[in-house]
């Protein structure tokens, strides 16, 4: 498995910072933020499936203007894997005919350019043997984790996630983990911030890590524009140990 950062940034401004999304060879995405406007009119045209963390704009930013964009260019309709809650907020907030249109029912109900597919926690989607599992999340929203395996090793993706000792569980039952991405939204001054929006500052990190029990590649994604430098440094004196890195746009992981 090819895993190619589009985007990883808490926000935007400038040229570099790209909210949330990741190119899984040529066909899959995991999240659908503004990265994917990097894209070419053909690369978006082979993306067949999207699996979602949660439902919140920086993750979702590119998917309705993607599937308007090339729709007409494929011959199957994008697979949007995502909760049944998340789903039911798109079908509500976003392809709703007031915000967007219902692209699971057009150009036709019986071949539209859009279909949803539930997961849940545990249940494991195998893609010509990429297989791709939610893992336990906790978000203000209904939000989950992905592992990513190819059989040689996986690669863990937490989305935005508050302190949550059930992901953890199923971290450390993954024998073959070689990489860890993990969110750390804000800085340290701003923790009582990330414990209302539940997302981890530094000291909040290093907390979840005591949990554990493997040492895999750390990478650090959704930094705050402004905190990025200030966030890594407190990062980086609390868990030097593990020689966190900050993810970086463009970044290619092989598994």
């Amino acid at each position: 498995m090819r895993i190619r950062i589009l985007g990883c940034s808490g926000g935007i401004g400038g040229r570099h910072l790209r909210t949330t999304s990741i190119l899984v060879d040529n066909d899959i995405l995991i999240d659908c933020g503004t990265g994917v406007a990097d894209l070419s009119i053909a690369e978006l045209a082979q993306i067949d499936h999207v699996f979602l963390t949660h439902s919140h704009v920086d993750h979702i930013a590119c998917l309705p203007l993607m599937i308007d964009t090339v729709g007409d260019m494929r011959n199957r309709p994008l697979t949007v894997h995502a909760t049944p809650a998340t789903v039911e907020i798109l079908r509500a907030h976003i392809f709703n005919w007031a915000v967007w249109p219902d692209f699971s029912e057009i150009p036709s109900i019986d071949a539209p350019w859009l279909r949803f597919e539930s997961i849940a926690v545990g249940q494991i989607e195998d893609l010509q043997g990429r297989r791709i599992a939610p893992l336990p999340a906790n978000h203000t929203v209904p939000a989950v984790a992905y592992q990513l395996n190819s059989g040689k090793a996986s690669l863990v993706f937490s989305g935005d996630t508050g302190p949550c000792r059930e992901l953890w569980h199923a971290v450390n039952a993954i024998d073959n983990l070689r990489t860890l991405i993990i969110e750390t939204a804000f800085s340290n001054r701003e923790r009582k911030l990330a414990e209302t929006s539940q997302h981890l500052c530094p000291s909040m990190l290093i907390e979840e890590l005591r949990y554990l029990q493997s040492r895999p590649e750390i990478f650090i994604t959704h930094l705050k524009p402004g905190q990025i430098e200030l966030t890594m440094e407190e990062i980086e004196e609390g868990i030097g140990e593990f020689k966190p890195r900050m993810l970086q746009n463009n970044q290619v992981f092989e598994i």
